[in-house]
């Protein structure tokens, strides 16, 4: 079977022939990297444009942080927050957007607002959620996640986690397509750092090519975050270099939509890749 290469985002094509670049953009005073940096309006649209010119393919708009520790939100402040920029982003720009919810009226709100895909660290587990990502008929990223954001990096443990990661998101899928969502919809993201410890999050990045065995796109996700900063011993802004080293690592093992913060170098580190690929 054929890893889906075009992906329809509510009539905005993603073209996944080659790897591609999501922008990541937190509405969020509390994420880990670039919290309150573009919680205005304003500051968000400038980022938004930023990424596009640096060839984002993708924009993902989230208003709830997800870092260990996190707190959650109220629907209502989450819609505040994302709802205008993704209006925003889908009157200015032809990219497709990304909503990084697992709230079922913010991924309703959203795609009316102009996203085109879901972005679910729970994987359509919420109440209502899997019905209504069916009903709104638009892909959906399933993520892996051990726990919840606030204790998931409480000594995580697994007896395989390459097993149970793939095995988790293949049972998604089932569901997923039980659900009535079609499987040229769905795409998966092995959650590096979401109930992972390094040496989990390491085994997943070297075994990166059996989660790419389920033969739908692999979605990562290792931007900036706390395993490059075990190796690296740099704080989160500093931490570019080794998310570019992870980048070609993931796209070498069949990733083909990096989520990052730092757009311009990942583009440029995945198209010397793909020209020594070709």
């Amino acid at each position: 079977m054929d890893v889906t290469s075009i992906v329809d985002c509510a009539g905005k094509l993603l073209d996944l022939s080659q790897p591609k670049v999501m922008g990541i953009l937190n509405i969020t005073p509390d994420s880990f990297s670039d919290g309150g940096d573009f919680l205005s309006f304003d500051l968000a649209m400038e980022q938004a444009q930023r990424m596009i010119e640096e060839g984002a393919a993708i924009i993902d708009v989230g208003g709830e942080s997800t870092r260990p520790g996190a707190q959650s939100v109220t629907e209502t402040e989450e819609l505040d927050r994302v709802i205008p920029v993704i209006e925003g982003i889908a009157k200015d720009f032809s990219v497709p957007i990304s909503i990084d919810t697992s709230k079922p009226n913010v991924m309703k709100a959203a795609v009316a607002a102009g996203a085109g895909l879901i972005n679910d660290v729970q994987a359509l587990q919420a109440p209502d959620a899997i019905e209504v990502a069916a009903d709104l008929n638009v892909p959906v990223c399933l993520m892996h996640m051990q726990g919840k954001p606030r204790t998931m990096q409480q000594n995580p443990c697994y007896s395989d986690v390459v097993s149970e990661v793939k095995n988790f998101l293949a049972q998604r899928v089932d569901c997923c397509i039980a659900a009535g969502i079609s499987r040229n919809q769905l795409l998966v993201d092995p959650g590096f750092g979401f109930g992972k410890s390094l040496d989990h999050n390491l085994m997943l990045l070297k075994n990166l090519k059996k989660i790419a065995e389920l033969n739908l796109p692999v979605l990562i996700g290792i931007s900036r975050k706390a395993m490059l900063g075990s190796l690296l011993d740099e704080p989160a802004h500093c931490r570019m270099h080794g998310g570019l080293a992870a980048a070609v690592l993931a796209v070498e093992r069949g990733a083909r939509i990096i989520r990052t913060h730092d757009v311009k170098p990942t583009v440029d580190a995945l198209a010397v890749t793909a020209a020594v690929s070709l």
